[in-house]
């Protein structure tokens, strides 16, 4: 089984997350507690998709998150670079008509300049080798005016808060998912992901310098989550 590493070779982590796709929506959902339900409510809340609408579902994993998107009428692109993800996704979700799917490197997206409406990552960013990069292409595939939604894992600002998450980070979660992961050594390196990634100012700090406008964020479970926004100059 493979497992990822903070290097974050494409190659490599696309290999892991091919391999834990059949169970992932379930672990996840154990991992968060059911949270993870709510962060994806909120997600598309933010997005606000509209009939008519094209959005880019980027690291949409099994095309749960861009299924929900789809529900408005629009027209969503689930894209992802884990070819076994879009194999769950396509089972899934293959026969709903304003849903797509592509084989995408957030660092060089095969769509074309100002394509979509919105765009929108999800638990994906901190994955990817250059997510400075990742943000500079999301922003050349977003009309002007259009917007993206970011809702990744952050840093809770409350000290005491911080602190029990890093123990259930440590302790908790990885005995949850040796009972619920077909490979739950991969998830060493999600939850060392989690703890290496930057939190909210200075994600806010990347997507200006990435050239989004009014961007701002929004702290969902206490700043566990933090939900992203920015829209195109």
């Amino acid at each position: 089984m493979s497992k990822a590493d903070l290097s974050k070779k494409p190659a490599q982590v696309a290999e892991m997350f091919d391999q834990v796709a059949p169970r992932y929506d379930r672990t996840n959902t154990v991992m968060s507690l059911g949270n993870d339900l709510l962060w994806r409510v909120a997600t598309t809340r933010a997005v606000d998709p509209k009939p008519g609408d094209r959005v880019l579902d980027l690291a949409a994993g099994t095309g749960v998150s861009s299924a929900a998107l789809a529900r408005s009428g629009a027209e969503v692109v689930a894209a992802d670079f884990s070819p076994g993800m879009l194999a769950v996704a396509r089972s899934r979700f293959g026969t709903v008509r304003n849903m797509s799917f592509a084989e995408a490197d957030a660092t060089a997206l095969p769509f074309a300049d100002d394509e979509f409406d919105a765009v929108t990552i999800s638990f994906g960013l901190r994955n990817v080798v250059d997510p400075k990069k990742a943000l500079r292409e999301l922003l050349r595939v977003t009309r002007p005016g259009g917007r993206i939604v970011i809702c990744e894992f952050s840093t809770p600002p409350n000290r005491l808060w911080r602190a029990v998450y890093n123990l259930y980070l440590r302790r908790v979660s990885p005995l949850l998912v040796r009972l619920s992961s077909s490979n739950p050594d991969a998830y060493d390196y999600l939850n060392d992901s989690i703890s290496a990634w930057p939190n909210q100012a200075h994600l806010a700090g990347w997507l200006r310098e990435a050239g989004w406008h009014d961007v701002e964020h929004r702290n969902l479970t206490g700043g566990i989550v933090a939900l992203h926004r920015g829209v195109a100059p």
